[in-house]
This record gives structure tokens, C-alpha cells and sequence, in this order.
């Protein structure tokens, strides 16, 4: 019994022992998220894990059902969808309705981080996250394979590349509160692109195209084509054609509504994060770093960096609440488009119409444009890395 007692004692010491992050390391996104989600009173630090494990979580499941169905990443136009990941040689068709399951599935766990935010508050925490203990578990075997590391799926050279300016080769990031309102920002911007995604319907849109490339390879018979352009721009063109279909409906109002308010929320948070980023004196493996700290994974940013991102932000937000305009080509100087009436009153897409400018009169009016000054600038304060820097920073 002793012995018993002296065995259980060991085992529980060290699972107690045991870190989130190595856990996650070990037992996956999944696993770790459903543990947390148990806990009666969780800790601060248990709180923002189990935000984050669902954000990354809902970017895992949408990975799993891109690997099931063999959608590779020349989606580049989409968030999620442009990330690479293993090929799966047993994949089985993509149907129309796997990419509303996507879309929804992220769009709830994203709801389902921000209530644990919520719960968390503004409470001060600290998390230590060793980023190479973040893995996907794209093709839902349990096991950590090739290719599913975090660093392989983002694309980021962690401690390395053209953005980063020390080499850290086994970078930890102490994630503390500011760091739980760019989450929630983050969240913020995926809910309101699964909002903007699903306002319009896109599954008779993708239905139509499979069914046209069917019946379009049913021509070539036994000949093969005698150039290579389907190879090189047939996916691109049927991409391009889902896209155009679904666009040409009239969206769902609410749905639209309910994007411009998550991309509103994701400005708010944002500039919360700066806001509480700008009060830290610490300077201990920062995730986005204030000016007086260096970056955890040796990111290069420069200083006034976060100065002339809420610039661009600010510029966005106006735009968002109408109060500057779109320029048209054909409406002048002095008029634009307000995107606010557009997000109210959601139109079809008719490029023919758009162009000339007939379809965008019912939201045409008087006013101050819309200028570029604030994302030139950035553009020219990040030295060519302005994208990069806009996903990062969010």
C-alpha cells in the first residue's frame, strides 16, 4: 500500500510538473484545450491558454479538413486557406458544403476564445510558450509529424528570416495581458471574415464550378491537351469563378452587419493592445514588443513601429464608420463611396456595373477621400515588409 501510495505520489508530482506549453507539446492543441476546459477554477494563466488553444485550435481544424479533402494552399486569396500543409495522398473530394463546415467551425471557436478573454478580463497573468512545443495535428493521427510544426505551417523562419533581427533559435514568448487583447483582435478579424464569407452563400457558387470542370475534362477524352495551360491556370480560373458566382448574389444583410462590427471590435482591441503595451516594463520574451523591449522571437521592429500602425488602423476605422470615402474614378474629387452603407445595405457584386459606376450610386455621397498617406508611410517605415508586419501585427 506504501508503495502504492509512494508511485501515485511520483506520478502526480510530475504531471503537475508539467508545463501548458510542454503539455501541448506532447499531447497536441486538442487534448490540452479539453483538460483546460474542465477546470473548475482555472488560473489567469490557464484562462488565456485556453483562449489561445481554441484560436489555434479552430486554425487546426480547418487545417484537418483542408488535408482531408486535399485543398493545398493556392487559396492565397483567403486567410487559413493559404497556409501550406502535407499533401494527402487518400484525400477524398472537396464538397461545396466542407467549406461552410470550415468557415462556421472557426467562426465558433473564435466566439468560443473570446468568451474565455472575456472571463480572463484584464487580469494580470504570464505564460511562458516555447513556440516549437506548437504543432497541428493536420492529419488527425495523434503523433507530431513533418510539416506540422508551427513554424513549417505559418511559413515563419522562427528566429530567422528577412523581418528578424537577432537569431534566437529556441525562442520562448511570455505571454502577459496585453497579449490577450491581440487575441482578441485577432478573433475579431477571422469572425468577421467567416461573417463576410458565409453573407454570401458561396456553396451553389462552388457547386456550379465543379460541375462545369467535370463536364469540361469529360471533353478531352483520351488526348491530352496539346498545351499546358489548364496545368498551370485552371485552378486559379476556377477559384476565380467561385469567387465571382457567389459575389454576384445579394448577401445577407446581418451577416454583413455583424463583419463591419468585428471589424470595428478588432480596431477597439487593437488599440487596447498598444495601449496596455505602451505601460510594461519588463522586458522578458515580449510577443510584439514596446519600444524600450526586444521581441521574443527576434523580430526586428522598428521604433514608432506601433505608432504608425494605428495610424493605418485609424484610417480604417473612419473608413468602416463612413467618415471618409472610397474614391471612384468616375465620381471626382469630391465624392466616394461610404463602406459603412455599404455594410448596411450589402450589394451584389457586378464588376460591369462597379466599374462604370452605375451599381456603386447607392452609395455614393459628398465627402473627404479616403487617403493612402498612413499605409505609404508604414509601408516605407518597415522597408518592404508591410504585409508581413500588417499579419503580424494584426
Amino acid at each position: 500500500m506504501r508503495i502504492l501510495s509512494l508511485v501515485f505520489l511520483a506520478a502526480t508530482t510530475s504531471a503537475a510538473a508539467e508545463t501548458i506549453s510542454e503539455e501541448i507539446g506532447r499531447s497536441g492543441l486538442a487534448a490540452t484545450e479539453a483538460r483546460l476546459a474542465t477546470l473548475p477554477s482555472p488560473t489567469n494563466e490557464e484562462l488565456f491558454a485556453l483562449a489561445g488553444l481554441r484560436f489555434l485550435g479552430g486554425v487546426e481544424a480547418a487545417l484537418q479538413l483542408r488535408w482531408e479533402t486535399g485543398v493545398q494552399a493556392d487559396w492565397s486569396e483567403l486567410p487559413i486557406l493559404r497556409l501550406p500543409i502535407p499533401e494527402n495522398p487518400d484525400a477524398r473530394p472537396f464538397a461545396p458544403a466542407d467549406f461552410t463546415t470550415l468557415i462556421t467551425a472557426l467562426d465558433a471557436d473564435m466566439e468560443a476564445s473570446r468568451a474565455a478573454i472575456a472571463q480572463l478580463g484584464d487580469k494580470p497573468f504570464a505564460l511562458d510558450i516555447r513556440m516549437t512545443d506548437l504543432w497541428f495535428d493536420i492529419n488527425r493521427n495523434g503523433t507530431r509529424d513533418e510539416g506540422e510544426d508551427i513554424g513549417a505551417v505559418t511559413g515563419m523562419a522562427l528566429g530567422g528570416g528577412r523581418m528578424f533581427g537577432v537569431d534566437v533559435q529556441d525562442p520562448v514568448i511570455t505571454f502577459d495581458t496585453a497579449d490577450a487583447a491581440w487575441l482578441s483582435a485577432y478573433t475579431h478579424f477571422l469572425s468577421g471574415f467567416s461573417s463576410v464569407a458565409l453573407a454570401y452563400d458561396p456553396e451553389p457558387a462552388i457547386q456550379r464550378v465543379i460541375d462545369s470542370s467535370k463536364a469540361i475534362y469529360a471533353l478531352w477524352g483520351d488526348t491530352p491537351p496539346n498545351n499546358a495551360m489548364d496545368m498551370m491556370f485552371g485552378r486559379q480560373v476556377d477559384r476565380a469563378a467561385m469567387v465571382l458566382h457567389a459575389l454576384s448574389k445579394t448577401p445577407d444583410p446581418a451577416l454583413a452587419q455583424d463583419a463591419h462590427g468585428h471589424f470595428l471590435s478588432m480596431i477597439q482591441e487593437n488599440r487596447r493592445f498598444w495601449s496596455l503595451v505602451a505601460l510594461e516594463a519588463d522586458n522578458k520574451g515580449e510577443w510584439v514588443p514596446n519600444e524600450n523591449q526586444v521581441s521574443g522571437l527576434g523580430l526586428r521592429m522598428p521604433p514608432g513601429t506601433g505608432e504608425r500602425w494605428q495610424a493605418v488602423l485609424s484610417d480604417a476605422e473612419r473608413l468602416l464608420k463612413g467618415e471618409v470615402l472610397i474614391p471612384h474614378w468616375r465620381f471626382g474629387a469630391e465624392a466616394g463611396i461610404n463602406l459603412k452603407k455599404a455594410f448596411e445595405n450589402p450589394p451584389a457584386v457586378d464588376l460591369v456595373t462597379w466599374i462604370q459606376g452605375e451599381g456603386l450610386l447607392p452609395y455614393a455621397e459628398k465627402g473627404p477621400q479616403m487617403g493612402m498617406q498612413s499605409w505609404r508611410d508604414f509601408e516605407d517605415f518597415v522597408q518592404g515588409d508591410a504585409m508581413l508586419f500588417a499579419v503580424f501585427l494584426n
